[in-house]
C-alpha cells in the first residue's frame, strides 16, 4: 500500500460528518422532506413570520404614526375592487390605516405573544414538571392537585377575569401600555399544567432507568441530574406540545381582543383587527374584517399542520411513512 493510499485512509477515519451533514441523514429530515404538506405549511410560515418581522421595511405606511394616517382614507376597498384604489392593495380600516400594512403589524404582534406566552408556558411547566417528578411525595401530589384545579378552569375565562379585573382597577390607559405584557402572561400562566403534566409523566419513567443511577452514583446533585440528563430526553413531547400551544395561544390573543380585553386599537393584534372591523361587516366594508380573519386563519393552520407532522415524526409508533 502506498503512503498516499495510507494519508487517505487516515483522512477518512478522521473525518467527523459536521452537523448539517448528521441533520440531512436524520430521520426527521427524510420524513420532512417526503411530506408535501410538512413542506408546503413550513413555507406558509416562514413567510408569514418573515414579513410580519419585517414590517417595518415591508410595509408602505406606518399605522402607529398617527400624522401618516388620513381619516378621509377610511373604508377604501381592496384596489383590485372596483372603488379601490391602487395606493392600498387590501384597502383601508375605519380609522383610515393602510390594511395591509396595519396586518403586517398585527401579525407581528400575535406571535410575538404567542411566542412569548409559549415560552412562559413552557418554564413553568418543565421546571414544575421535572421536580415532581424527580422528587414524588407530598410536593408531587401538592403541585399535581394545582394543575387539576387549574384544568378545571379554562384559560379564557381566567383571562377573561383577570384582564376584566386589571382593566378595571387600574384604568384603561395604564391597561393599553401593558396590554402585551398583561396578555403574555396571563395566556402563559394559565396553561403551564398542559406542560407540567407531559413532562411528569416522561420523568416518572427516564428517572428509573440505569443512566439516572450512575448519575447519582457519581455524586451529581438533582439539578444536574434532572436538567442535562433526564430533561433533553424528554424534549420530543415539549417540542409537540410547543407547536399546538402557538397555536392556541394566538387564538386566545385574538378572542381576548375581539373581546375588547386585548391589543389596543392603536397597537393593533388580528384578534383587535378583526374586532374593530367586525361592526362594519354588514355596511360593505367587509375586507376590514374578513382580511385579517383570513390571515389568523392561515397562520394557525400553517402551525397545527406541523405540529400535526412532528408528533407524528417524533412518535414512531403513530408515523406511517
Amino acid at each position: 500500500m502506498s503512503q498516499a493510499d495510507t494519508i487517505g485512509q487516515a483522512a477518512q477515519v478522521t473525518h467527523v460528518p459536521g452537523r448539517w451533514e448528521r441533520f440531512k441523514k436524520s430521520n426527521f429530515w427524510y420524513n420532512f422532506t417526503k411530506d408535501k404538506v410538512a413542506q408546503i405549511s413550513f413555507v406558509i410560515l416562514i413567510l408569514m413570520a418573515g414579513a410580519a418581522f419585517l414590517s417595518p421595511v415591508l410595509a408602505p405606511t406606518n399605522p402607529y404614526d398617527l400624522v401618516s394616517i388620513d381619516i378621509m382614507d377610511s373604508e377604501i376597498p381592496p384596489s383590485w375592487a372596483e372603488e379601490g384604489e391602487e395606493r392600498f392593495l387590501l384597502g383601508t380600516d375605519n380609522q383610515g390605516r393602510d390594511l395591509f400594512s396595519t396586518i403586517l403589524y398585527g401579525t407581528r404582534t400575535s406571535l410575538i405573544i404567542g411566542f412569548c406566552a409559549v415560552m412562559l408556558q413552557m418554564f413553568l411547566g418543565v421546571c414544575i414538571g421535572l421536580s415532581s417528578g424527580y422528587f414524588g411525595g407530598r410536593f408531587d401530589s401538592f403541585m399535581m392537585r394545582m394543575a387539576d384545579i387549574q384544568l378545571s378552569f379554562s384559560t379564557m375565562m381566567v383571562a377573561i377575569i383577570v384582564l376584566a379585573v386589571f382593566q378595571a382597577s387600574f384604568g384603561a390607559e395604564l391597561y393599553s401600555e401593558l396590554a402585551m405584557l398583561m396578555l403574555i402572561l396571563v395566556i402563559g400562566i394559565a396553561e403551564w399544567p398542559q406542560y407540567a403534566r407531559t413532562i411528569r409523566a416522561s420523568v416518572l419513567a427516564e428517572k428509573k432507568k440505569e443512566y439516572v443511577e450512575a448519575a447519582r452514583v457519581m455524586g451529581f446533585g438533582s439539578g444536574r441530574i434532572m436538567f442535562r440528563h433526564i430533561l433533553p430526553n424528554c424534549l420530543s413531547p415539549i417540542l409537540v406540545i410547543s407547536t399546538v400551544q402557538i397555536a392556541n395561544a394566538i387564538i386566545s390573543e385574538a378572542a381576548l381582543s375581539f373581546l375588547g380585553l386585548g391589543m389596543p386599537v392603536s397597537k393593533p393584534s388580528l384578534g383587535s383587527l378583526i374586532s374593530s372591523g367586525f361592526e362594519y361587516i354588514f355596511s360593505g366594508s367587509w375586507w376590514i374584517t374578513v382580511i385579517p380573519g383570513i390571515v389568523l386563519v392561515v397562520l394557525v393552520l400553517v402551525i397545527n399542520l406541523l405540529g400535526d407532522w412532528l408528533r407524528d415524526v417524533l412518535n414512531p409508533k403513530l408515523y406511517k411513512g
